[in-house]
Parts: C-alpha cells; structure tokens; sequence
C-alpha cells in the first residue's frame, strides 16, 4: 500500500513519466567513458531498441543491478562486494481480519533468535485484511501448501499467532520469497567512477529484510541526493558515493551483527561483535518489561538514533538489573506487539 502511495504520487508530477515493459541495457557515455550521457533502452514486447539522453543517471534497479558488469566493460573497476549469507526465506499469506485477533495492537512480531530461529511478522493491511510472513534462516523455509503452513505457524515460540489464525479465512494461497544474503557494494572507494552517474537503494547495500532497514537507508540516501541537487549543479559522483557508504556503515553493522548472533550463520565474530550480540540479548529481554526500553531499542532500529544510544549509563544500569534472570540458555522470545500510533 505504501509503495504504491508513493509510486501515484510521484506518477502525478507533471514532469515525470514512467517508461513501463522496458529493459536497460546499456549506459551512453563520452568518447574517452568519462561521463555517462544516457541510456540504451529496448522495449520488452517489441524488442525494439531506443536511447534516452540524460543530464543525470540514478541507478536504483536493486540488488540485481548491471552497473558493476556495465563498469567494468567501460574501463573502470568493479566495486568489491561484501556478503552476509543468511539464507533467509518469507513464506507469506492473507486472512481475513477479525476484531479479537490483534487487541488493539498493530502488529505480533515474534522475531527469530539463536534460541528460535524461526520467526513471524502478523500486521494489519486495511479494515479487513492482515497479513502473516513466516520467515526461516539457513534453509528453514516456510512451507507454501495450507497445511505445512498452519504446522510453522504452531512451531513459533509463542501461541499468539496461532491462535490468531488457525481457524481464520484466508484470502490468498501462501507465496514464498527467498534471500540468499545481505549485499554491500563499495562504491564509495572506487578511485575512479564516471560523471553523471550515482547508484543509491538496493543497489548499493541490501540487508536482510527482517531488520526493517532498506526503505529508511533508501529514504536517507535520496535526502543526501537531493543536498546536492539543491547546489544547482551537477553533483559530484564520487562524493555523493562517500556519503552514501556513511549512510550505509550504521545499518549494515547493526543487520550483519545481528545475523551473526546465529551460530550457523558463517563469519567471523569479533570480541566487539560477540560483546554487542550478549548485550542486545538482554536488552531485548528488558524491554519486554519496561516500554523505556522498548522505545530506545526501536529508535535505533528505525534509525533514528545511533547504537551508542544504547550504551547510555541508564539505560545499561536498568537492561541488567531487569535481565538479571536471564542465563546462557535463553528463553522463549516473546511475542513482541506493536500499538498503533495516531
């Protein structure tokens, strides 16, 4: 609902249009590929081919973009890659709402932990429908037949959703949607880049969705974009690619810290990263009693806030008193719900 808001907003915009079943295929650029001057287009029905002359390309294809091979084959480096692999998988499915399902709050969350790597995002679409993802990590896929479904429903940690939809209308059949690994490119320490051209979203860094990151890191990078646009002159490629890589270092820490928190999850753990990890444990622990801490640990994952954030003397004093019963074996992780806020 939200992308689409925004795509009719943006489709309304008098100088805006929308080229759709179209592929790119290729970057124009000068005689020495210096400056990239357009793009090769061709029509995805009619296979017809065309170019489109640009003063400023934006690279916002995703995580599937071309412009690392594309680089490459103009003379410049590709940016080096880094990689989390999680192998998570989505399992997704639509039901109709009821008014006793969510009681009064705005979505159930159990999030997967090493405990429970199995995890569910439950939240409501519109006055008759919600929604529930299933997710699982490392090959732990959330069956897409009804009755495999409903089975990974009851083998979350907690009941609640469960009891929410086993006996509830669907309105779709269960669809899957799989993530291999998380994805950075380097952009920013590319010592040479072409003019004209900047890449931002998915394309340069995408984190595992289950972290909640990429549409706020997008959101974040289009701001930087448009501080340069604002100088009413062209923006230089190399340093809007600086700015974005610190835009990127805070999120990516935070997603691929907590992906290694899983023991099965391959890379190396550091003392600062195995530190950070047994600290948010029984940080998440404490905010399932005091909303204080609910609060804080939020605005940092909405980015609000950095993670020093959390570090606050405080705050720290209270995680550990409120954690104290918490041992090496951790417990179930609740259900975490979520008010609507107006």
């Amino acid at each position: 609902m939200l992308e689409d808001y925004l795509r009719s907003r943006v489709a309304a915009l008098p100088n805006v249009r929308y080229l759709q079943r179209t592929e790119l295929t290729r970057y124009l650029v000068t005689a020495d590929n210096s400056r990239v001057t357009g793009v090769a287009l061709r029509d995805a029905v009619t296979e017809q081919e065309s170019t489109l002359d640009a003063d400023l390309v934006v690279d916002t294809t995703g995580r599937g973009s071309r412009t690392p091979v594309w680089l490459e084959q103009l003379g410049y480096a590709r940016p080096a890659e880094e990689r989390m692999k999680i192998g998570l998988a989505y399992t997704t499915r639509l039901y109709r709402k009821r008014p006793e399902m969510f009681g009064g709050t705005q979505s159930i969350n159990p999030v997967a932990s090493p405990a429970h790597p199995r995890g569910a995002f439950f939240g409501q679409v519109s006055q008759d429908e919600c929604i529930l993802s299933l997710t699982g990590i490392l090959g732990d896929q959330p069956p897409s037949d009804p009755d495999g479904f409903l089975e990974f429903v009851r083998s979350l940690p907690v009941p609640d959703i469960y009891d929410a939809v086993h006996d509830a209308e669907p309105l779709t059949d269960p669809v899957s949607f799989t993530f291999p690994a998380s994805v950075r490119r380097r952009y920013e320490k590319l010592s040479r880049f072409p003019d004209r051209l900047l890449v931002l979203g998915d394309a340069v860094c995408s984190f595992n969705p289950v972290y909640g990151q990429g549409m706020t890191v997008a959101a974040m990078e289009v701001m930087a974009l448009r501080t340069l646009l604002l100088r009413n002159e062209p923006p230089d490629s190399r340093e809007f690619l600086r700015r974005i890589g610190k835009i990127v270092d805070v999120p990516w820490q935070i997603s691929t810290s907590g992906d290694l928190d899983f023991p099965e999850v391959p890379g190396k753990r550091p003392a600062m990263v195995r530190f950070g990890n047994k600290y948010m444990a029984r940080l998440q622990y404490a905010a399932t009693q005091e909303p204080s801490i609910t609060t804080a640990f939020m605005r940092v994952a909405g980015l609000v806030d950095p993670p020093t954030a959390l570090m606050r003397p405080g705050l720290v004093r209270r995680v550990l008193r409120l954690s104290r019963e918490l041992r090496s074996a951790r417990p179930a992780t609740p259900a975490g719900r979520v008010t609507a806020s107006t």
